[in-house]
C-alpha cells in the first residue's frame, strides 16, 4: 500500500542479491521476538498478541494506551500508537536489537500505572 523510493528499491535489491545475509538476519529478528514476546508477557499491564511480524501487538490493561506511549517516550522509546476505537488500547512494538529490547524492558519496569 505504500510506495517505495529510490533508496528503498535500492536497499531491498542489495538485501536481496545477498540471501545468506538477508536470512540471517530474518533468523535474528524471528529470535529476538520470540524472547521480547516472553518478556512483554511477563509485565502486568501488557498482553502481547502472537506474531509473526517484525512488530509486536500489545493490549494494553490497567492504564490508558497513550499515557504508557508517552510514558515510554518520554523515556526515549517510541511505540505506535493508533487512535482507531478498535485499537485504542494497544500499543505495537516494533522488534529491534537485544539492546534496544533491554532499553525497551527497563523503560517499561519504570512504568507508573
Amino acid at each position: 500500500p505504500y510506495n517505495l523510493n529510490v533508496a528503498a528499491d535500492a536497499a531491498a535489491r542489495a538485501s536481496l542479491a545477498d540471501l545468506p545475509a538477508l536470512m540471517a538476519n530474518v533468523d535474528r529478528i524471528i529470535a529476538e521476538r520470540g524472547r521480547l514476546i516472553e518478556q512483554l508477557a511477563a509485565i502486568p499491564f501488557l498482553r502481547p498478541y502472537p506474531s509473526r511480524s517484525n512488530f509486536i501487538l500489545c493490549q494494553v490493561v490497567g492504564m490508558e494506551a497513550f499515557a504508557l506511549k508517552k510514558q515510554l517516550e518520554d523515556q526515549g522509546i517510541l511505540v505506535r500508537y493508533y487512535k482507531q476505537p478498535s485499537l485504542s488500547d494497544h500499543i505495537r512494538i516494533s522488534v529491534g536489537t537485544p539492546e534496544q529490547s533491554d532499553a525497551l524492558l527497563e523503560a517499561l519496569l519504570a512504568v507508573s500505572c
